[in-house]
């Protein structure tokens, strides 16, 4: 605010309040809770994180943190109901790297993945995915489906957290990168996916550790490969995708906050710097190690250079690869 000296004394108390009148909000905040738009359904990863996060992260800055599941359209629509809210601080997007393929796989999206939020921090990394088929799938390594499917283009289906889900974009970028073809059935969420797993109706998913392992404990699945450059511990006997069948192959989905842009600094900054807290406990990463994921915590400006970088990233892999539905 410009204050001209010629205004006087009375003029200058005037501005002088109304400075104070706009820093004064941040003072103390969060004075009300803060909402966590999870794009999907319940049951999946970013719910695991949310849920582990919030209890503690409510103790420390004394107010809720309220999950709030918005799931449609590949997560575009919580997604956009974030981008769409006021710049206040008081709305939080907690999702994955499909925030960096929904623009590959969605040409008409109602947000721009960049320009319209202000990234807080990486959270996590995952340590890659799990290549999970049904149990009575009549085959025994992923080198034989794959063997199948190049024979039979389409013939074998997977399932998603709908278009543009990372799981989608993992499944397509082996797709692609085997030279195969698989039939994509899209869902409103990771748990919608597993349940028609489990049930037989398709195939096979490449999803989340923390959503597919215990139904593999349950031998309700059966894992063929994982994607990360090397094995899972909670699954030493599964070969990375890399040792089963495509060499050189590696996909490692990772998680982040996000809140609509516009929102002051100061309130980014308190909420990762708390969040990097958060992470830093031994008992957090020791669930999020349990769970499948690398505890990160990385600065705004760290995770902007990210988020742009795999946009890019995936804008060259799209030339190759119809992401389309």
């Amino acid at each position: 605010m410009r204050c001209s000296v010629k205004l006087g004394v009375l003029s200058l108390v005037f501005c002088a309040l109304g400075s104070l009148a706009q820093t004064t909000p941040l003072r103390d905040y969060p004075n009300r809770p803060i909402k966590m738009v999870i794009p999907y359904a319940a049951g999946g990863p970013m719910d695991f994180i949310g849920r582990t996060l919030s209890p503690r992260l409510t103790q420390i800055l004394g107010q809720p943190i309220v999950i709030d599941n918005r799931a449609g359209a590949g997560g575009a629509i919580g997604t956009d109901l974030v981008a769409k809210s006021a710049p206040d601080g008081y709305t939080l997007l907690n999702t994955s790297s499909s925030h960096a393929s929904l623009p590959v796989v969605m040409s008409t999206l109602p947000f721009d993945p960049v320009k319209d939020f202000a990234p807080i921090t990486l959270v996590a990394n995952s340590v890659g995915f799990v290549l999970a088929a049904r149990p009575d799938l009549p085959l025994k390594t992923l080198k034989e489906l794959l063997a199948d499917a190049k024979t039979n283009p389409g013939k074998y289906t997977y399932g998603s957290g709908g278009v543009g889900n990372v799981m989608h974009f993992a499944a397509e970028f082996l797709s692609n990168s085997a030279d195969v073809k698989f039939t994509h059935v899209p869902f409103k969420g990771v748990s919608q996916s597993l349940n028609d797993l489990v049930a037989g109706r398709i195939d096979f998913v490449i999803g989340a550790p923390t959503a597919v392992l215990p139904l593999i404990k349950a031998g309700k699945l059966k894992p063929l490969a994982i994607t990360a450059r090397k094995r899972w511990s909670e699954l030493p006997e599964v070969p990375t995708i890399d040792e089963a069948a495509v060499k050189g192959f590696v996909y490692t989905p990772w998680y982040g906050f996000w809140f609509p842009a516009g929102v002051a600094p100061e309130a980014v900054t308190r909420i990762r710097n708390e969040v990097a807290k958060v992470l830093d406990e031994p008992e957090i990463k020791r669930a999020f190690a349990e769970q499948g994921f690398a505890v990160v915590g990385s600065s705004s400006a760290e995770f902007s250079k990210l988020v742009s970088e795999e946009i890019a990233m995936n804008k060259k892999l799209a030339t190759k690869v119809d992401f389309t539905q």
